[in-house]
């Protein structure tokens, strides 16, 4: 019997989708990674009764990024990233040892049906795939025989059973697109982030920001926040004037009037104006119009547009938005949630889908009214050739999902029944006034017909108070005419929504990419997310952006970004060359990365003006081992100390607190000891700054501890305190916390775990040391 291996981009996805195609009856066993599962079962395959392996990836299998020696930012200048670096393909998450779970899963098979997402990064997982098993399939078939992709858009019984009957293939283009893309932001990313990193925290102490980071994506969308400040900086108020008027008729409610003249902003005008008015104690009816009006209902919901209503009216970011649609997704409850697409095609199920609505008690009146008369045709959108629009693809409740997703899968669900829904109808009433020379006007708004806002309300038509019934030449009394200073306003901070709109009507980034991007510029304390999701830029942005403006403009606005994009799009569509597309953009960068880095100087000046020299931030803490004067602990991101004396700066743990440690000092450079502590209950070690960033032995690497030091006798040393391998991790030493009694324990120098041992014990020490070469641990003594 022939088997066939299908591969979904999710543990979840494959176990929904072979639940389906197996009818329920498949067995499932833990993989060797022990994240996938495999799900075997009997089925038909190409008229042949075959034995079926279902299994799935997490997410991509491999990325891209330097061989080992240009990750070394001390020993590489960041130029030869455009060019001379070359990169290869590392497994994404090596614990997870994907590859060799693959290739064992895939031994010996003959079929490969491939059920990653339907969108570009999915075709290009699709060929990460094959890269890893194509050496142990069943080699007496032929690839183009053998090799199977699955496209569906949501995990339905009749989505995946008619994706399975109408295989196709992998898509090579589109995957090129993303190798591209992935290569792209990796050489051009990489090279000003290091240079610009590197340049400015070795002169600055209070950037607060780790990294110094350029993307081509993440720094136009910067540009629109900075922009926008720019604009509310340099805004001057203006006074102007407006003349308000309030008439009335009988016992009728006064009306305020409109002015037609909107404002003026001279006073000594408003106030002609208004003694012309003035003139007339009634204000004469010139004509009265009333026109039916249509608030048309949504188009059908893409990612974009879910995305901006998730923000602006659930107060929810891009990037959870995204994470709860996929989670809603993978469990059954929506279709796809990536997509361009704002039409549905003819042969979709719209009553279909509409009826599963019909017991949910929220809007189950609403379905059964549109179910019973007739559903109304989607208006037309725009067809991107990807997938369907956002659908609810099942029934369900607040406790099946959860707070935030159900209010993201209540908003899909009301825009889908809006979308067949009729139009909102009203009547507008417009009525112009004439009081002496000037005209005035009012406008009310009466509902005909609710149609889509009764399932989404808050687009309904505000209940007003009723226009008064009146005629052409009919007079109102007068109330008042008075001029009412005010003034412009600036506009406000851009919100998550707007940037969202922005980035779309640009082209920066795809509907996948967008909600990556803006995290990035908050986590990189580039804006911070103010009330209203709004998006103010800290100094540290806005510095950014004026350098780029000022050394090269087409480094932050979205033109050239805009560019490559339309160039990605079209090696997807195969009509544009991977090699020449990506040749011809790095030379575009590196000619600009050498002229950004010739007039850095401008930049610079800038950050003068904005940010304290390094030698003037922070406190006294430790004794430095070359002039033993005290140097600096500078608190900001990234943590660091520097000796003023000497000119030096030396990297420290980061997301942690570091203090004095008892005054010791290192035995080989006579540097002061300090001690880094993740919290009360996490680890702690000591560390000597100068080892720390310049590693004293061949068998260590930057960043290490004196939990991980090898030196023989050093007391605070690895080869003192170490205990035993690490009950987690396979390359983790346990290493006695000298600092932690009388609630002793004991943590691991690779990983987080902690183990608590001897509460009670005055005094512990490690008898017996051996050498770090001489394991096992585990026969280390305790004496207490």
């Amino acid at each position: 019997m022939r088997t066939v291996l299908m591969v979904a981009e999710k543990p979840s996805l494959a176990q929904s989708i072979a639940k389906i195609l197996s009818k329920g009856s498949c067995t499932s066993r833990k993989g060797l990674n022990g994240a996938c599962s495999v799900h075997e079962y009997n089925g038909s395959f190409q008229s042949q009764t075959v034995r079926f392996k279902m299994t799935s990836v997490c997410g991509h299998v491999m990325s891209l990024d330097f061989i080992g020696k240009y990750n070394n930012w001390d020993k590489v200048d960041p130029a030869e990233l455009f060019s001379k670096a070359p990169t290869e393909k590392k497994e994404a998450n090596p614990k997870l040892s994907m590859v060799k779970f693959l290739q064992v899963e895939a031994r010996g098979c003959d079929y490969v049906v491939l059920w990653l997402d339907c969108d570009k990064e999915g075709e290009n997982i699709c060929f990460e795939v094959l890269d890893a098993i194509q050496p142990v399939l069943n080699k007496g078939i032929v690839r183009d025989q053998s090799v199977f992709r699955a496209k569906f858009s949501s995990i339905t019984d009749t989505d995946i059973w008619n994706a399975m009957n109408r295989l196709g293939e992998p898509n090579r283009n589109e995957a090129l697109s993303v190798d591209a893309r992935q290569e792209l932001d990796l050489r051009i990313g990489c090279a000003f982030t290091r240079f610009q990193t590197k340049y400015f925290q070795g002169k600055y102490g209070n950037l607060d920001s780790s990294l110094i980071s350029f993307g081509p994506c993440q720094t136009p969308t910067l540009g629109f926040c900075v922009e926008r400040h720019d604009k509310i900086q340099s805004f001057k108020p203006e006074t102007y004037w407006v003349l308000q008027a309030k008439v009335f008729k009988g016992k009728d409610t006064p009306l305020t009037l409109d002015w037609n003249r909107v404002r003026v902003f001279d006073r000594e005008v408003g106030q002609m104006f208004v003694n012309l008015a003035k003139i007339s104690k009634e204000a004469q009816v010139e004509s009265v119009s009333k026109k039916e009006k249509v608030k048309q209902r949504p188009q059908a919901l893409n990612t974009v547009e879910m995305l901006r209503v998730a923000s602006s009216a659930l107060g929810m970011g891009p990037q959870h938005t995204m994470q709860i649609a996929e989670r809603l997704y993978t469990q059954g409850y929506i279709s796809y949630p990536r997509t361009e697409t704002t039409i549905y095609h003819e042969n979709f199920d719209l009553k279909g889908t509409l009826k599963q609505q019909i017991n949910n008690t929220i809007w189950a009146e609403e379905v059964k009214a549109l179910l019973s008369i007739g559903i109304n045709q989607p208006r037309k959108g725009k067809d991107a050739g990807d997938h369907p629009p956002i659908t609810p693809m099942r029934s369900a409740s607040e406790g099946e999902l959860g707070s935030d997703g159900w209010r993201l899968y209540e908003y899909i669900t009301r825009h889908f029944i809006a979308t067949v829904s009729q139009d909102c109808q009203y009547l507008q009433t417009t009525i112009d006034f004439r009081i002496g020379t000037e005209a005035f006007s009012c406008n009310g708004k009466t509902l005909i017909s609710p149609g889509y806002t009764t399932v989404m309300p808050w687009q309904g038509i505000p209940l007003e108070e009723a226009m008064p019934a009146c005629e052409c030449g009919d007079t109102f009394t007068v109330e008042e005419i008075k001029l009412v200073e005010r003034q412009t306003s600036p506009p406000h901070y851009l919100t998550e929504a707007e940037l969202i709109t922005l980035m779309e009507k640009h082209g920066i980034g795809t509907d996948a990419s967008i909600p990556v991007h803006i995290n990035n510029i908050c986590q990189r304390n580039y804006v911070t997310v103010e009330n209203g999701r709004r998006l103010k830029p800290t100094n540290l942005g806005i510095v950014l952006v004026h350098g780029y403006y000022k050394t090269d403009a087409e480094l932050v606005l979205p033109t050239i970004r805009s560019a490559v994009e339309k160039q990605l799009n079209l090696i997807a569509q195969g009509k544009a060359n991977y090699q020449q597309v990506l040749q011809h953009t790095l030379e575009i960068f590196k000619r600009k990365f050498h002229y950004f880095v010739d007039s850095i100087t401008s930049m610079d000046e800038l950050m003068e003006v904005s940010f304290s020299p390094i030698a003037a931030t922070g406190k006294p803490l430790s004794r430095c081992g070359k002039c033993h004067r005290f140097m600096k602990y500078i608190q900001a991101k990234p943590s660091r100390l520097h000796c003023s004396h000497c000119d030096e700066t030396y990297s420290l743990p980061q997301n942690g607190a570091i203090k004095l440690y008892k005054e010791l000092r290192c035995p080989l450079d006579d540097f002061e000891l300090v001690l880094w502590t993740s919290g009360a209950r996490g680890k702690s070690y000591p560390l000597c700054p100068y080892c720390f960033s310049h590693p004293p032995f061949r068998d260590m690497k930057k960043g290490m501890g004196c939990n991980e030091c090898t030196h023989p006798t050093c007391q605070h040393s690895l080869n003192s305190l170490g205990i035993g391998q690490c009950v987690e991790c396979d390359s983790g030493i346990l290493v006695l916390d000298p600092t932690s009694g009388p609630k002793w324990r004991m943590a691991c120098n690779k990983c987080n775990v902690v183990v608590h041992f001897f509460e009670h014990a005055h005094k512990i020490q490690v008898r017996e040391p051996c050498l770090v070469t001489q394991p096992p641990y585990w026969t280390r003594v305790y004496n207490c």
